[in-house]
């Protein structure tokens, strides 16, 4: 507790939540290797290069870390592909907008792919009996709050006459399902191939 003591308010903050997050990292990587059931504290301590007792001077219970490590890993992952979104915001200029979709889709695609996240859906999953309301968090922290974003991008596109005129909350649903729904089938689908012909099945139906 000393160490964390300091007249410079401002370090032992900034200190106290590099910590924290550093905890949360190592438990998540821990979580994802061997499961809710098998993993260890003084493992979670070791990944983070922390010792034991200050895990829990950050966290209570492991119940705590593993739902606040899945959660703050779902945080990472939705602001990763709401950045790849953000890259819609000039696409209304462009008289064909099958370029940033595509390039939309191949972001996406690629971070809902990626290891961690995989990792995410796993473990939010796989403790449904004793966190039944994780996964339905994770869910609107990724998928909701993406498809939140991209339905205000495809909306600005369809005002800009670049798409039909449309529900940009279900037109949003659809591109989305059209990249993760092979992911359901083919957990390597990560291609090019596979975003350019969800973009191309998005624009017959929503395209002018």
């Amino acid at each position: 507790m000393g160490s964390e003591v300091s007249t410079g308010g401002g370090r032992t903050a900034r200190g106290r939540n590099e910590r924290r997050q550093a905890i949360l990292d190592g438990a998540f990587v821990v979580f994802a290797r061997h499961g809710y059931a098998q993993a260890c504290v003084k493992e979670i301590a070791r990944e983070a290069g922390v010792a034991k007792p200050t895990v829990y001077n950050h966290l209570n219970d492991k119940e705590s870390l593993y739902r606040e490590a899945v959660e703050a890993a779902a945080d990472r992952i939705g602001a990763q592909a709401l950045a790849v979104v953000e890259q819609l915001r000039e696409a209304a200029a462009d008289s064909d907008p099958r370029a940033p979709l595509a390039a939309v889709a191949r972001g996406l695609l690629r971070e809902f792919s990626s290891e961690d996240a995989r990792a995410v859906r796993q473990l939010a999953r796989a403790q449904a009996t004793q966190f039944p309301d994780l996964a339905a968090t994770v869910r609107e922290r990724t998928a909701l709050r993406v498809r939140s974003a991209l339905a205000d991008r495809l909306a600005r596109l369809a005002l800009a006459g670049r798409l039909r005129p449309c529900d940009p909350e279900l037109a949003a649903e659809h591109f989305l399902s059209l990249l993760t729904g092979p992911l359901e089938y083919r957990p390597d689908a990560t291609s090019d191939t596979d975003a350019a012909t969800a973009t191309d099945v998005f624009l017959r139906a929503y395209g002018t």
